[in-house]
C-alpha cells in the first residue's frame, strides 16, 4: 500500500479500500477503482485468499480468518494515525466486519454497498441464517455447490460457485451484458466457511470495537438477490448505521451504477473523514 516517507507531506484524497463479493476478486471494482482514482483518490482493490488474481485454491483456504488475511494485513500496514475507508460488496461484509473488530483504530468509515452486515454479539453466520429464512427453494438456481476432500472429514469442505444464469437473473440483471459476460469467465469457486470457528462464535465481533466504528449501508434498490428490505433489515441490527438507497441498482452496483456509486463513495467519506 503507498504511504509517506519521513517528512513527506500526506498524500490528499481519501484512502478507499474495496473489498469484493463471494466468488469475485478485485476486478469487480474497475470502474468504481477508475472513478476514484480519477478523482484524486488512492484506492486498494483487493484479493481475498484464493480469489481473483490471487493464487491457491479455494479448499486450501484454511479459515475464515485466513480468506480475509489481505484485508487484515492491509489495515494493519496502514502508516501511524491513518485511517481507511472501507467498502465492502455483499460477502465482502463479513471480511469487513472482522477487520474492524481487528482494527477499528485504523477505519474512518466502512460502507457496505448490498453487503452481508453482521450484528455485534452475534456470530458472523446469523446472516446467512436470516437470509436462509427468506430465500426459497431453489433460490441459487444453477450455482453448484461441492464438498472436495473425499472421505477425509477432517479435510473435506464445501465450495461454491455461482452459475451464469444465477448471475445474470439475480446478480447483474441491469448491469451492462460485457460486465456480465466478463464476470462469467473471471468468477472462481469460494470455501463455505460452515464449521468454521470465527464464522460461528459468538464474541467475534463485540460493540466496544466492532460497534464502535461509523458504518453506512448502501441499499442496492433493485437487487433480486437479498432484497432492498433484508438489506434494511441487516442495518438496522447496528444501532446508528446511517441508511443511503441506490436507485436503479442490482446487487453489482459497481456495475449497474458505478458513477452513482463512486459519487456517493466520496460524499460518505467526507462526512466522515
Amino acid at each position: 500500500m503507498e504511504s509517506a516517507g519521513a517528512g513527506e507531506e500526506r498524500p490528499r484524497g481519501h484512502r478507499f479500500v474495496l473489498v469484493h463479493g463471494v466468488c469475485h476478486g478485485a476486478w469487480s471494482w474497475y470502474r468504481v477503482a477508475t472513478a476514484l482514482r480519477s478523482a484524486g483518490h488512492r484506492v486498494d482493490a483487493l484479493d481475498m485468499a484464493a480469489c481473483g488474481a490471487r493464487p491457491g485454491r479455494a479448499e486450501e483456504v484454511g479459515s475464515f480468518q485466513e480468506y480475509s488475511r489481505p484485508l487484515l494485513d492491509a489495515l494493519g500496514a496502514l502508516p501511524p494515525g491513518e485511517k481507511a475507508v472501507l467498502v465492502g460488496h455483499s460477502y465482502g461484509g463479513q471480511s469487513l466486519a472482522l477487520a474492524m473488530q481487528a482494527h477499528p483504530d485504523r477505519v474512518a468509515v466502512a460502507v457496505f454497498a448490498s453487503a452481508a452486515m453482521p450484528a455485534a454479539g452475534k456470530p458472523l453466520k446469523f446472516v446467512s441464517e436470516q437470509f436462509a429464512q427468506e430465500r426459497g427453494p431453489g433460490f441459487f438456481m444453477d450455482s453448484v455447490i461441492e464438498t472436495t476432500g473425499g472421505d477425509d472429514l477432517e479435510r473435506a469442505c464445501k465450495t461454491f460457485l455461482l452459475g451464469p444464469e444465477y448471475m445474470a437473473q439475480r446478480l447483474y440483471q441491469l448491469s451492462p451484458a460485457e460486465d456480465l459476460t466478463l464476470a462469467t469467465m473471471l468468477v472462481r469457486p469460494s470455501r463455505r466457511f460452515v464449521d468454521d470457528a470465527v464464522m460461528n462464535g459468538e464474541e467475534v465481533l463485540t460493540a466496544e470495537r466492532y460497534g464502535a466504528v461509523s458504518r453506512v449501508y448502501v441499499v442496492a434498490e433493485e437487487d433480486a438477490s437479498w432484497s432492498p428490505e433484508f438489506q434494511r433489515r441487516m442495518a438496522s441490527w447496528n444501532p446508528g448505521a446511517e441508511v443511503r438507497g441506490l436507485q436503479g441498482a442490482d446487487h453489482m452496483p459497481m456495475f449497474s451504477k458505478p458513477r452513482e456509486l463512486s459519487d456517493l463513495l466520496v460524499e460518505i467519506a467526507d462526512k466522515y473523514t
